[in-house]
């Protein structure tokens, strides 16, 4: 699967390599529903209360997102990964640097510059699956040691501090995201089933510590249990999204014809703007959603097994669980499976840094595709407009 290819002077289609186009295509005609689609929902969930205000600025994320993604496809996902460590180093920088400004909801997440907030949080998990591809791909043979020097111990310390630095800020979701996709990517890139017991051990640990130390945070933890009777207080969140899910029933009561949105559902068009989607477009559109977030992962993991290079594979991978997973968990925390955490759906909440994210995340995807079906696309495409300057 990995062996080497010479590059060509100019595209030449091989039928085994181009056996990836197809899921190529499908993924991108899949984003771009998801995003056309968040952008109709997000008009829809903020416009009787804000007006085009989200839905500009969200546009404004999208046609940044589409010219930062075409810059990766023109770099090539193997530079990334080479840089990936100077990567990780300004994430975590920016991580450390979010504790200097203002506190909101509870969390140090973001950057405020001017009218702009960046959230660092965001783009670690870009960093962290390009981090992952670097080690496991260079060193495949001693990475699942304890002991060697390049074994998983380095690897692991890199993910504790970029995990530990967003733990800092309070953000817990994406702490667990990052470490879920992180497992998920090493359990492609071959680590043996028995190192997975030292973060269960540890996510075990600290469940014991909050159910017997921590009150607080176990009573925000359960709230989820039990949404009706707390609904005036830590429960109001989650209770008015299954009304609004229970609303919609099956056909849902029309597109703009959302009740909750405009008065019982605070921040509806960020995490919950599902429910929105739920109790306008009904089960059907939950459903549509859940379609197309499996058909993208479908393509992504095909993307991911038919790379022509180890690193490509791991870094397929480790984006395709950053990507489900986390649409996972929105859907959960909308339908009180599990407790309610700041976690966006990708392509579909309103939010920059959640929208570059994921765009950049699918840029890397279409750009291992396309170094499969095309081995050096990139430096070939550089080649060519030189020679057209010249």
């Amino acid at each position: 699967m990995f062996e080497s290819y010479v590059a060509k002077p100019k595209f030449e289609e091989d039928p085994e390599r181009a056996s990836v186009l197809p899921y190529l295509a499908a993924l991108v005609i899949v984003s771009c529903c998801l995003i056309f689609f968040g952008l109709t929902m997000l008009y829809s969930a903020s416009y009787g209360t804000a007006g085009l205000q989200y839905f500009r600025k969200q546009a404004l994320w999208v046609a940044l997102g589409v010219v930062g993604g075409g810059a990766i496809i023109a770099i090539g996902y193997r530079k990334l990964v080479a840089i990936s460590p100077w990567l990780i180093g300004l994430s975590i920088l920016l991580l450390l640097s979010c504790l200097g400004f203002h506190k909101v909801n509870g969390a140090y997440r973001w950057i405020r510059l001017g009218p702009i907030s960046i959230q660092p949080s965001e783009f670690a998990k870009v960093a962290v699956a390009l981090f992952i591809a670097k080690y496991c791909s260079e060193n495949w043979l001693t990475f699942t040691k304890i002991k060697n020097r390049r074994g998983i111990l380095p690897l692991g310390a890199v993910i504790g501090v970029v995990m530990g630095a967003v733990l800092i800020g309070h953000d817990l979701g994406t702490t667990l995201l990052i470490g879920m996709m992180s497992c998920g990517a090493l359990f492609v890139a071959g680590l043996p089933l028995i190192y997975f017991g030292v973060p269960f051990a540890l996510l075990i640990l600290g469940a014991i510590f909050i159910y017997f130390f921590d009150p607080m945070r176990l009573a925000r933890a359960t709230t989820f249990w039990r949404p009706e009777e707390l609904q005036s207080g830590k429960g109001y969140q989650l209770w008015f999204s299954l009304l609004a899910l229970g609303e919609g029933s099956w056909c849902g009561l029309g597109f703009l014809s959302s009740r909750m949105k405009a008065d019982y559902l605070p921040e509806c068009h960020t995490d919950f703007i599902l429910s929105v989607v739920g109790e306008e477009l009904g089960f059907i559109g939950i459903l549509a959603v859940i379609i197309g977030f499996c058909i993208y992962g479908f393509c992504a993991w095909r993307i991911a097994m038919r790379a022509r290079e180890r690193a490509g594979m791991i870094l397929g991978a480790a984006l395709l669980f950053y990507i489900t997973f986390q649409a996972a968990i929105n859907l959960a925390v909308i339908s009180g499976s599990i407790p309610t955490k700041g976690m966006p759906a990708p392509f579909i909440s309103y939010g920059g840094s959640n929208m570059l994210s994921s765009m950049f995340a699918t840029a890397l995807l279409i750009a291992i595709a396309l170094d499969t079906a095309f081995p050096d696309y990139n430096r070939i495409l550089w080649a060519k407009l030189k020679g057209q300057r010249s």
